[in-house]
This record gives C-alpha cells, structure tokens and sequence, in this order.
C-alpha cells in the first residue's frame, strides 16, 4: 500500500488517511457561504514511495498508475481506459502561430471525451477501497459524465447533480451510463450545494471538485504524461482551460511531484485560461488579487468553465504564482472562433471550454506572457461533440442539393 498523508493547502496541517476526510477540519471553519471552498487537501506521498525512475509499462497501466497515486496496488484500478492520450506535434498549428516547439495534450480522447476521466477514476477506485456503494458529484457537465462512466466500468451506483441547463448531449450521455441524473433548476453552486447535502445524508461517497482530496491527485496524470513524452526535454508552458481550478492543480501537482523524484527539473509556467464572463481566478492573478472575487453573474457558451466562486481558487491561485505563471481571459466570440480554427489545424474537435486553450494562447502571445520559441503545451480537455450546437455557430452546412456534378461545382464555387 502507499503510505501517504493530507497536507492541507492553507495552513499545512498533516492528517493521515480518513475515508470520512474531505477538507482541513481547521480551515473549513472559515467556509464563507458562496465563497472557494477553504482547507482544500493536497495528498502527499511519504518519500520513499516516490518513484525515481520512469516506470517501464505506459502511465495509464496499473502498475504504473500505483507507482505515482495514493493506492492499495495495481489491483484497486478496475478496468477503464482513462489516460494515456497522445502529445500532438500539430505541424500545421505551429506553422499558422510560428511556434516551432508547440504540442497539444489530447484530452479528447478519454473514455467519456475528457479530462474529468481521470479524476473520476481515482475516485470510484478509492470510493470501492472504503467500501461505499454510491459515489456522488455535482458538475456543470464533464465531470459528472466521467462519473457516470467511472461508475458503470466499476459497477458502482451513481448520482449526479447538473444545472438543468446544461448541454443535452452531456445529459444524455450520463444518463445512458446509468447514473441517477438530478437536473437542479439552479445553478452550478447550487447543485454543488445540493450534493454535499444528499452526500451527508444517505451516506454516499463525494466526488466533488475542489472537495474530494483525489480529484487534484487524478488530474495530476496528465502532467506526467507530458513529461514522459517530451523527455528528455521538459514544457516551458502549459495552457489550461479553467474552471473551478482543479486542472490546473492537478498539472501543478504532477509536475512538481516529477520535480520531487528528480524526474523534472522544474515546474512549467501555468497560464490559466477563462471565459471574460466568468473568470474571477484570471482576474484576481492579473490584478494581483490575494483572493478571488466571486461573480454571481458568470455565464459562458463555455459551460463547462461557468462557476461564479471557483471552489479550488485558493489552491489554483498558489500553484499558478508558484510557477510563475498567469491567468488569460477570452471573449465569447473568440472562444466561439477558436473550434473550427483549432479542428482545421489539428484534427482535433473541441467543445468550447476546450477549444478556449487555442484563443488564449494567441492573447498570451500578443501579451508578451508567453514567447513563440518556448516549448509550449495546450492542454484540450473535452470533444466538441459534447456541445455540437456551440460549433454549429462558427460553420455553415450547406443545403440539400441534387445528386449531379453541377450541384457539386456550385459548391465547389462558393
């Protein structure tokens, strides 16, 4: 087994392993209603269980997964393809921006189509170690849909809570995974709310972002795998979509546990991206902010992004200052530009709190916060095809025609 301890991110208080322990019992006394969630727990693994070399079989295996996570062994990971996705070269991509050393994470392409796959499968693999029968989340879509999926590869019941506002297609996948749907009329704080609640009594295990210790501790894969790939070289950069700050965490935490196994030789640059309509984590890092300011207002075509007070903002604004990084804010109208563009260049077909990373590389960029010669990574967290009506917005089918070739040369001629 692991040996592992919590180490809370707010006042470093240590706790040893509690399956009943989500946040600092000490800092949770400062939980302002509608506020980040406070004692975010960060899991630490005892030093002699860190791994000094690269594992031989790939990072998604078993063997490998346990090498790196707080986990009985290979065997507590049941069988779910998460991880594992490739780092793209996008030659064409690199071309159009000038950027030679340029690569994109393809977080497309996880079973449920994104990076919430990841934290889902910690979750439910330490949900079945503790012994619960149910796992909990409430999400703004992903996060929930990677539950959902999670849960039917490990046979373990579900429940998710959703604005009821949120895409179809995400709705619809989840509840095709047989999770227990609860569409709130509300919104996103609202259904987190809501959950904790439920969570607290029918005894279910919670999976929450920013609340559950092993969303971050998940995430964290997809950093290593960034370096494993770009090895022996490191990334200068990382653009990430944000949200809630649990991403971004994660990739933090990934790296600079590679920099305490002496894999790495430091943490990359962390450029958090978000929507201008709901960005209080990028407004606070431009603005020099020790805190976020929650915006009750926020709303986003990137619905995924959409949180009015991001429950891991304390976390996320630590780890970005830390490695000298920055937070990016984006128009709607860019982040709705950026699917066709970003698909055209690289095969690679974005929901929009996906394709996000592309328009706020280029801010960056005209900012001066990030330079075209630096290794740069952009991280894509979801398939477009979870939000098809957001990138129906940028393109144009053409109508129905005849079956000739005059019809098809009109075509051909705009």
């Amino acid at each position: 087994m692991t040996d592992f301890t919590f180490l809370c991110n707010e006042c470093g208080a240590r706790y040893p392993e509690d399956r009943a322990l989500y946040v600092c019992p000490s800092c949770t006394s400062q939980q302002v209603p509608g506020g980040p969630t406070r004692g975010v727990l960060r899991v630490e693994l005892a030093e002699p269980e860190l791994p000094r070399r690269w594992p031989a079989p790939p990072l998604s295996s078993p063997d490998a997964l346990a090498a790196f996570l707080p986990v009985h062994g290979p065997e507590s990971f049941f069988s779910f393809a998460a991880g594992g996705t490739p780092l793209l070269p996008v030659p064409r991509l690199r071309e159009a921006l000038g950027m030679p050393r340029l690569f994109l994470k393809d977080d497309t392409r996880n079973p449920s189509g994104s990076t919430k796959d990841r934290a889902s499968h910690l979750v439910v693999a330490k949900a079945i170690e503790y012994g619960y029968e149910t796992v909990a989340a409430a999400s703004t879509g992903n996060a929930a849909t990677a539950l959902a999926a999670a849960g039917a590869a490990a046979g373990i019941r579900t429940v998710v809570f959703v604005p009821a506002t949120a895409p179809p297609a995400k709705l619809v996948q989840m509840a095709s995974y047989g999770a227990t749907l609860v569409p709130v009329a509300g919104t996103y704080d609202q259904a987190f709310e809501l959950s904790v609640e439920a969570c607290a009594r029918f005894g279910w295990y919670n999976r929450n972002t920013a609340l559950n210790p092993f969303t971050v501790e998940g995430k964290k894969t997809a950093a290593l795998e960034i370096a494993r790939d770009l090895a022996p070289e490191a990334p200068d950069v990382v653009v990430v979509p944000t949200g809630d700050g649990v991403i971004i965490a994660g990739i933090a935490k990934g790296f600079a546990d590679l920099v305490r196994c002496g894999l790495l030789p430091r943490v990359p640059r962390l450029v958090a991206v978000q929507p201008e309509r709901s960005g209080a984590i990028a407004r606070a890092l431009r603005s020099g902010a020790a805190e976020i300011t929650p915006e009750p207002d926020a709303g986003s075509v990137a619905d995924s992004l959409t949180v009015a007070a991001p429950r891991n903002a304390v976390m996320a604004l630590k780890d970005i200052r830390a490695s000298g990084g920055c937070g990016v804010l984006v128009s709607e109208e860019a982040i709705l530009d950026a699917i066709p563009r970003l698909a055209a260049a690289t095969a690679v077909f974005a929901e929009p709190a996906a394709a996000i990373a592309l328009a706020g590389l280029e801010i960056a960029l005209a900012e001066g916060l990030v330079s075209r010669g630096e290794r740069v990574v952009l991280l894509v967290t979801g398939t477009g095809l979870k939000d098809v009506p957001s990138a129906a917005r940028r393109v144009k089918v053409p109508a129905p025609v005849s079956p000739t070739l005059e019809a098809v040369e009109a075509i051909l001629a705009g």
